[in-house]
């Protein structure tokens, strides 16, 4: 089996959190190779290498950290190997197309760019290298997504007509770099994080969104720039049906959980009604720690455990996707293959995320306007 040298373009949250174990939980199963990070700041570096959760996890292995410029570690890669772009959102595309450029393949997290005509150039550039893209929209490989795609599918619950799905991230998000970049001009907190439920429904019902008015109140963050740190989101899809999301900086920092998320689809048959709730931030699962606080951890996204080190399906994400750039070294046709499956998120099969957060943008800097995809 193939196995990849990795560079990881940015050192932030979610590449403590989920990439860079994931990483290193295939290195240990021999399918990744070295592992560089490269971010702007030494002390991001620092501060992974150091963390004691990865390291309890996984004490034989390290990171190559770098700081020279994102082109430069790029193109000292060897060809055909893999780039994880975990940079802020309206700097994908940048460094997504120079990771194509220098021949690599891409794991991406989500969404993968803000506009239509990105996700196109991504996917055309990607093609005429035999590259793969794909892009971590993680909850496609939780469990109980997985069924209930195959059960939707199965027409056991009939036809989608009305949603919810809210996702709110906890206060603390505001004092990270989060106050750098998603702010009002440049994300909302609908297209940083709705977006999850929105590739969900699609991912589930086949069903292609067709309009989106997203209402957004602005918030200042702690270094005095402003966000929309609040959104409520209205999706119209293929057959009629819409889906409500809302989302927000905002659960609170002594609330059970890292935060609130969940998603309820009702749906309807010739003579009947049915019904799909995930409850997403509640695993069946309380502790209550000596001293505090009261908590109710996730046990499927994303844990650490003893003889296993990584599990969940933030981890099976990652796995998938290394799976697939190997798939395609082996066999380019592996591409069309992978794009028809529409298991992993692709530019090719996954576009309605970009047609709606493009669209998403123009509603919310309109005060809530819908705008058809």
């Amino acid at each position: 089996m193939k196995s990849f040298d990795a560079v990881v373009i940015g050192g932030g949250m979610i590449t403590h959190d989920q990439l860079l174990p994931s990483l290193y939980q295939l290195r240990r199963l021999g399918r990744i190779g070295k592992i560089r990070v490269c971010a702007r700041n030494p002390a991001t570096l620092e501060k992974l290498a150091a963390s004691e959760i990865i390291r309890a996890a996984f004490p034989e292995q390290t990171f190559e950290p770098t700081t020279e410029p994102s082109e430069h570690v790029l193109k000292s890669m060897p060809p055909r190997q893999l780039a994880v772009v975990a940079v802020p959102d309206p700097l994908h595309r940048e460094v997504i197309l120079a990771s194509l450029e220098a021949d690599l393949h891409v794991c991406a997290v989500k969404p993968l760019v803000m506009t239509v005509v990105d996700s196109a150039q991504i996917e055309n550039e990607a093609r005429r290298r035999s590259l793969f893209v794909g892009i971590d929209y993680h909850k496609r490989f939780d469990d109980r997504s997985l069924m209930a795609r195959r059960a939707y599918r199965e027409g056991k619950f009939g036809e989608f007509r009305l949603g919810h799905a809210c996702l709110h991230e906890k206060w603390n998000y505001r004092h990270s770099n989060f106050q750098n970049w998603c702010t009002c001009e440049h994300s909302d907190a609908f297209c940083y994080i709705g977006c999850h439920y929105v590739d969900l429904v699609h991912f589930i019902t086949g069903l292609e969104p067709v309009a989106v008015s997203v209402y957004g109140l602005r918030d200042r963050y702690p270094n005095g720039k402003e966000g929309f740190l609040w959104t409520d989101a209205r999706v119209r899809w293929s057959n009629g049906a819409c889906l409500n999301v809302q989302n927000s900086l905002g659960y609170p920092e002594e609330g059970p959980g890292s935060n609130m998320q969940g998603l309820t689809m009702w749906c309807s048959g010739e003579d009947g009604g049915a019904m799909i709730r995930h409850s997403d931030q509640y695993r069946g699962i309380e502790y209550s720690y000596l001293g505090g606080p009261y908590s109710e951890p996730s046990s499927d996204y994303f844990q650490y455990v003893p003889s296993q080190g990584v599990v969940g399906y933030g981890y099976r994400s990652i796995e998938r996707i290394v799976d697939a750039c190997r798939r395609v070294e082996e066999d380019s046709r592996a591409l069309d293959e992978l794009n028809r499956e529409g298991m992993i998120a692709t530019p090719a099969n996954s576009r309605h995320n970009e047609r709606v957060i493009e669209a998403a943008r123009k509603s919310i800097l309109d005060g809530g306007r819908e705008v058809n995809l």
